[in-house]
């Protein structure tokens, strides 16, 4: 009982102390809020003053996270003065005074990018350098974590390699060099993290050895599988982007090796860019040795990117897209120079499945050029690249099969644990990120329709009606997995068909009166039209019979849209292809029913008012030009998704497998 009394006892006087201890701190800050003001705006003068009539304020907390004046003034970054001031006038020991998260004013510095104070501080006590915080993070790491490249490449210059490095209170020299084991290899995590690939290129050429090791379930190559962005394969373009991404000049350093297997880069031709030089490349190369066509060239494209921004951007994209490709390949070189298969299970087995899964063909095909056998990887679902490529629906990975040679028919035919072959897994409805890139619920039906029809070119014939663990043929899982789709579809269909019926059938009844009652009226004697010779007259019958049977043509489409059976196999093609002729039909009828208006027009004015005549014609184009604007994009995407060369298809030359 007298114990269970002292312990009480001892309880509240702690809680006593570490009351009394808040009060004196809450009072130090408000003590000391002129400082702390000053230092946020910059102000030396009010600071000066402050410090002058106090010598304890140079090295005082300030703030509830235990900030002293020179973190404040170093996170703000509002004066450089104010900095170098407060720096001048603080002995060395004092600069390595920590904050409640074990910040030094240099890792306030690293965390802010704040790279002049940065510098200032390294200045006059380098060990800074070296000081850990609470998270045993180097201000190199805090740098690279932040993604402040600036400040990263400036204390990557002044860091010691070999030099040991301090833990934030205690001084004792008995951490890891910055570059070396976990320090290293968390370091170069968080720079690919932040996107900065040529200053991982360079880490990984200096220490080799952080690119094969892990720390905390984290390694290079698994960061670099994550990052979809830093791929061409995870970068979207139209086609005069495309033309530009080709062409860009890049400086990048490429092994013979590479070189020989020619450009990974820009391996596909589906964009419609060829590799043939232009006129102007070649008059260059006639009239001009190396050295001066690669002086006109980069003068060329400077002055393009000044005339057009995007174009800088693209090729920033490339250069960055380029760094990748070759971290890649460097560190996938450095693990299969471990020669163990532990190793590769450790450091690239994980990436692979994650670059599957991601749609990363680039990291998969540098993989597996270093680890053959990696091919045959497989999670905890017995489910292969293709496999997981297939479920997430990753065109480029798939691909990856018309780049192999017979042995696609061994790897199409594997069977998860679940007895699932690949056409039951294509089965299954498309993750809604895939589904979304597809504008409209049918053409998503047909893009899923697309690749059922494409994975069963791969299987073996007797897969096609084969039954999984639960009893189910790919064509039921198909059809179970799509009947939302499926209803969607019909909807999208049906109210798109309804709202150009109702345009068709104005059309048609518009020239069809225009036609029964000609412009000018007929001869009382011969009952031929009184403009029969003129030339805008045969225009007007010509543009208003074509205008008719056009608009009857298309309301006969899409009556066959309204009225259709909608059965899964109609939206890969029969469904497009009707809704095609339909929108074409309709557009050709407005055309041609606007031209009719305009020789009508012509035929009343004739001569007189020609600048009236102008005004209407011009004005004439305006349905035209809002049709094109607000129905053109879809029907393109109708007739590539219909009759294009499809998604699917070999990417490259380059042999896979």
């Amino acid at each position: 009982m007298a114990s269970s009394d002292s312990e009480k006892e001892e309880a509240e006087a702690a809680a006593a102390v570490a009351e009394e201890e808040a009060r004196a701190r809450e009072k130090q800050y408000w003590k000391y809020a002129p400082l702390y003001k000053a230092a946020l705006i910059g102000d030396w003068e009010e600071a000066e003053r402050i410090i002058d009539g106090d010598g304890d304020a140079l090295t005082a907390e300030i703030t509830q996270y235990k900030e002293i004046a020179l973190h404040v003034a170093v996170a703000t970054g509002k004066s450089i003065e104010f900095v170098k001031n407060l720096v001048d006038l603080m002995p060395v020991e004092a600069l390595e005074l920590n904050d409640s998260a074990g910040y030094t004013a240099l890792n306030t510095a690293a965390r802010f990018g704040n790279t002049d104070a940065a510098k200032i501080l390294v200045a006059k006590h380098t060990d800074l350098l070296y000081i850990r915080n609470k998270d045993d993070w180097l201000p190199l790491h805090r740098a690279a974590q932040s993604a402040h490249k600036d400040t990263l490449s400036y204390l990557l210059m002044v860091t010691n390699p070999g030099c040991k490095t301090k833990k934030p209170i205690e001084n004792d020299l008995e951490h890891m060099p910055p570059f070396e084991d976990d320090s290293g290899v968390e370091l170069l995590v968080l720079v690919i993290a932040s996107g900065f690939y040529d200053i991982a290129l360079d880490l990984v050429r200096q220490y080799p050895q952080v690119a094969k090791s892990r720390f905390q379930h984290r390694c290079a190559l698994g960061e670099m599988s994550k990052k979809v962005s830093a791929f061409r394969s995870g970068s979207h373009f139209n086609h005069w982007q495309s033309i530009i991404y080709y062409y860009a000049p890049v400086k990048v350093e490429e092994s013979a090796e590479y070189s020989e297997r020619g450009d990974i880069e820009n391996p596909s031709n589906k964009c419609g860019v060829t590799a043939h030089k232009y006129n102007w490349t070649r008059f260059l190369e006639r009239m001009f040795s190396f050295s001066e066509r690669q002086k006109v060239k980069d003068m060329l494209w400077r002055v393009s990117e000044l005339l057009v921004p995007p174009i800088k951007h693209i090729r920033e994209l490339k250069l960055k897209h380029n760094q990748a490709l070759k971290l890649v390949k460097y560190l996938c070189e450095q693990v299969r120079s471990l020669e163990d298969l532990e190793a590769y299970r450790s450091l690239a087995r994980n990436p692979l499945l994650v670059a599957a899964k991601l749609g990363i063909h680039e990291i998969i095909e540098e993989i597996v050029n270093s680890f053959p056998t990696a091919i045959l990887d497989q999670n905890s679902e017995d489910r292969n690249i293709f496999e997981l490529a297939v479920i997430k629906r990753h065109e480029n990975v798939f691909n990856l099969l018309y780049q192999m040679g017979e042995y696609k028919q061994y790897i199409t035919r594997l069977i998860d644990n679940e007895g699932n072959t690949l056409l039951h897994l294509v089965g299954n409805k498309a993750p809604i990120e895939k589904l979304n890139v597809v504008p409209g619920a049918a053409l998503q039906m047909q893009r899923e329709l697309q690749w059922f029809k494409e994975v069963e070119k791969f299987v073996n014939p007797s897969y096609i009606e084969m039954q999984n663990d639960d009893g189910e043929t790919p064509s039921t899982v198909f059809t179970n997995k799509h009947m939302d789709l499926v209803v969607e579809g019909e909807k999208w269909m049906k109210n798109r068909a309804t709202s150009c019926t109702f345009a068709t059938t104005l059309i048609t009844a518009i020239v069809f009166a225009a036609a029964m009652t000609v412009p000018g009226g007929n001869n009382n004697t011969s009952g031929l039209p009184i403009f029969s010779t003129e030339k805008a007259f045969i225009v007007f019958l010509v543009s208003d019979a074509i205008a008719l049977f056009m608009s009857t043509t298309s309301l006969l489409i899409f009556l066959s849209i309204l009225t259709s059976r909608y059965a899964e196999d109609d939206f890969l093609y029969v469904l497009p292809h009707r809704l095609i002729v339909g929108f074409v039909t309709l557009f050709l009828s407005i055309i041609t029913m606007i031209v009719a208006f305009s020789s009508t027009l012509c035929l009343m004015l004739g001569d007189k008012n020609s600048w009236l005549l102008s005004l209407v014609v011009t004005s004439a184009c305006l349905p035209i030009s809002s049709f094109m604007l607000l129905q053109f994009p879809l029907l393109v995407d109708l007739m590539s998704s219909t009759y294009g060369p499809g998604i699917f298809g070999k990417q490259s030359n380059r042999s896979f497998y």
